[in-house]
């Protein structure tokens, strides 16, 4: 351990001069929130920077603040002060009292608050309080203001821990000069606490470290030490600090002093209201917000949701904050302490205020895609209508249940259920098989649901439905300016499921020329945007779905082998609904019951006769196409009895009997064939061992056309 008088390495040149930046993009990252009224002053007492809370105390846009002076927002009575007691703040170091601000209505009013030097070279912070009525501002102090958002602990820290600049903000929390600070290893601050000898606390430290260079934040809470010897409940953001090229230069630290938080119980400090996680297959409206909660990208599912145009937000007219009521705003807050801490927020409901003024109930959870500047990705569900479906003839089927929609009782789907259990509390990559139709994304659904992930969102993308020359860019997301047309920056898909899970629906479509960059992103748990040099890294479950025989797409060059074995860590085949047969009856009640509720139907009775011939009947489209032919009998029924046109399985039955000729036995093998190869020429060419001319050749004889496929 380096003593208090050790000169810092030369490497920390290049840190001490061009660390500060990456601190003040740090503590904007964490002070931003309009929850809080901060702002970062100069030595000539100009507003260098002001937090969404401020800029709202204010009444003022947060570039309307910026670059003005202390004095330009002060009232008549308290303007004349400004210079003495910002002399004597430069003096003393610290100042709290009560001051009067004025908007863009010109009326004055009093709020407390508190300031400290030098948290920053030549940067200031002024806390401010709420507005206080005018007979008591006398009597006002800056007690109204949290302990814990008055004063800042910012240092930087070298690649190896040791502590490369120290500023005053750290000076007053811990007790330590700069000069008894700089050059000492990081350890130092936590030595007095728990039984750990030096080297088992340096290697944890360092263990910190490192997956702070890995995340590229961290956020952790723990003792720490004062030079007094008396500990306080440090909360810790630690971002990771690199030059142009990408290499590690060391670390910026900024640390409150959570103690009193920490006395208090967890729940009722964090105020949250927590219902349930947010469910898989919600319809959740991704969006990217940029630093001071500017909102860069927003899907049509939220467009839609707040009631503003795509040019209302990207322009600036709209941010996150106008959306929110004031009394939520402590809720965004602490979400946003969870997002630092842990890279992601549990979910929360709120509401949120539409275009029209109206008020929609939402539930909310975000996740921290960039620290600095900080970016972040949120999902909001709309709770206006919760649906939920009832039960039918003793089948529950309530929100909680951990399969929900996995309907059935057979012995090959409760093995199906099992395995979802033992897999799901790991991070394994899982490859989910099965026919069309089985129901291989509520497979998927379910393992989310019992992952740890749960609380973070499940991302989908059906690679089939995507063209091969946009697959990538769904994938991976691209620059701007990336290709012609790229005028924003996109995130993709792996980018959204940060912390969640990404589930890849009929993987086996994805192209052979793209193969290899997935498999690179699997690997290496990072990423490069279409058009991008900046490595991303991803911390990403993967759950992959196919109906194709991907072993056999293998053996005819279709399909890579690493990225097939990469894929086929935990395999999950799903049973064709032939296999099990005793589950008709019940799927057949759940969806009776939920298309007649969507239809507002009651139908309360399934006859004999009809479930008999339901049970008999095959389902080549499995789960999928008795969903279908359900619905369709619903739509038939006018009474409490379900109509079903039982003359289609019939007639379908009376067809398929008797022997097959050859050529119906043709027939159907090279439609298969087709199906599996996704419909395409070449690949069931290949499959078949012929070429694409005989097999065009065959398929008019046999009288097979698109629509057979």
């Amino acid at each position: 351990m380096l003593n208090a008088t050790a000169v810092a390495p030369q490497p920390c040149t290049w840190l001490v001069e061009n660390g500060p930046r990456q601190l003040e993009s740090l503590f904007r990252s964490i002070t931003f929130n309009p929850s809080l009224h901060i702002l970062l002053v100069d030595n000539d007492r100009r507003y260098h920077e002001a937090s969404l809370g401020a800029a709202k105390l204010l009444g003022l846009p947060r570039k309307q603040i910026v670059g003005q002076q202390i004095e330009d927002f002060a009232g008549p009575e308290f303007r004349p002060m400004v210079p003495e007691l910002w002399q004597n703040f430069l003096k003393e170091g610290e100042q709290t009292g009560t001051m009067q601000v004025v908007g863009p209505d010109g009326n004055p009013r009093p709020v407390t608050y508190t300031a400290k030097q030098s948290v920053l070279p030549v940067r200031h912070v002024l806390v401010l309080g709420e507005q206080i009525d005018a007979t008591e501002a006398d009597n006002s102090s800056a007690n109204a203001i949290p302990a814990w958002v008055q004063d800042y602990a910012l240092y930087l820290l070298d690649a190896q821990g040791s502590i490369a600049a120290w500023y005053a903000g750290a000076t007053r929390m811990y007790g330590y000069t700069t000069h008894e600070a700089v050059g000492r290893d990081i350890s130092f601050l936590y030595q007095g606490i728990g039984s750990d000898s030096a080297e088992t606390l340096r290697a944890k430290l360092l263990e910190e470290l490192k997956r702070t260079a890995n995340q590229a934040h961290l956020g952790t809470e723990c003792w720490q030490m004062k030079k007094s010897g008396s500990a306080f409940w440090a909360n810790v953001i630690m971002a990771a600090v690199r030059d142009e090229s990408g290499e590690l230069r060391g670390y910026a630290r900024v640390v409150r002093d959570f103690t009193d938080c920490h006395e208090r119980d967890e729940k009722s400090r964090r105020m949250r209201v927590r219902r349930h996680a947010l469910p898989a297959e919600s319809a959740v409206a991704g969006i990217a917000i940029a630093e001071f909660e500017s909102i860069s990208e927003a899907n049509d599912i939220f467009l839609q949701l707040v009631g503003y145009t795509r040019a209302d937000l990207l322009d600036g007219k709209v941010n996150w904050a106008d959306l929110t009521p004031k009394q939520f705003m402590p809720l965004d807050g602490h979400a946003h302490e969870e997002e630092l801490q842990f890279g992601a927020s549990a979910p929360y409901e709120k509401e949120l205020i539409r275009k029209d003024g109206t008020r929609i109930p939402v539930e909310v959870a975000s996740a921290i895609l960039q620290l600095c500047p900080f970016r972040w990705i949120t999902f909001v569900r709309d709770l206006q209508v919760r649906n939920k479906v009832e039960s039918l003839d003793g089948l529950t089927t309530e929100v909680e249940q951990d399969f929900k929609e996995m309907v059935g009782s057979s012995a090959a789907l409760k093995r199906v259920m099992r395995l979802i259990e033992v897999v799901a509390p790991t991070d394994a990559t899982v490859l989910i098989m099965g026919e069309t139709g089985t129901g291989k994304e509520l497979v998927a659904r379910a393992i989310h649901r019992l992952s740890p992930r749960r609380d973070m969102p499940c991302i989908t993308l059906n690679c089939a439905a995507i063209p091969t020359g946009l697959l990538e860019s769904e994938l991976f997301g691209y620059e701007r300016g990336a290709f012609t047309g790229a005028l924003t920056q996109k995130i993709g898909r792996f980018e959204m499921a940060h912390r969640g899970t990404l589930f890849l629906d009929e993987v086996g479509d994805i192209p052979l020329e793209l193969q290899p960059k997935l498999l690179r992103a699997l690997q290496e748990k990072a990423f490069e945007r279409l058009g991008g040099t900046k490595t991303i890294p991803i911390d990403v479950r993967l759950v992959a779905a196919t109906n194709r025989d991907l072993a056999q797409m293998m053996v005819d060059k279709l399909f890579r082998s690493d990225l097939f074995y990469r894929l086929k860590v935990f395999p999950i085949s799903v049973p064709p609904l032939r296999e099990r047969p005793e589950d008709i009856s019940l799927l057949a009640r759940y969806f009776t019951k939920k298309y007649s509720a969507k239809m507002s139907r009651k139908i309360e009775k399934i006859r004999t006769e009809t479930m008999a011939a339901l049970e008999s009947w095959h389902w080549p489209g499995n789960i999928r196409e008795l969903e279908n032919f359900i619905e369709r009998a619903v739509i038939l029924s006018t009474g409490q009895n379900l109509r079903a046109p039982l003359a289609e399985i019939k007639l379908e039955s009376n067809a398929g009997q008797g022997i097959a000729t050859l050529e119906q036995v043709e027939r159907e093998y090279i439609i298969r064939i087709f199906r599996e190869s996704a419909g395409i020429v070449t690949t069931a060419a290949t499959r078949l061992g012929l070429h694409r001319t005989t097999l065009n050749a065959m398929m008019r004889k046999l009288g097979i056309s698109r629509q057979d496929l």
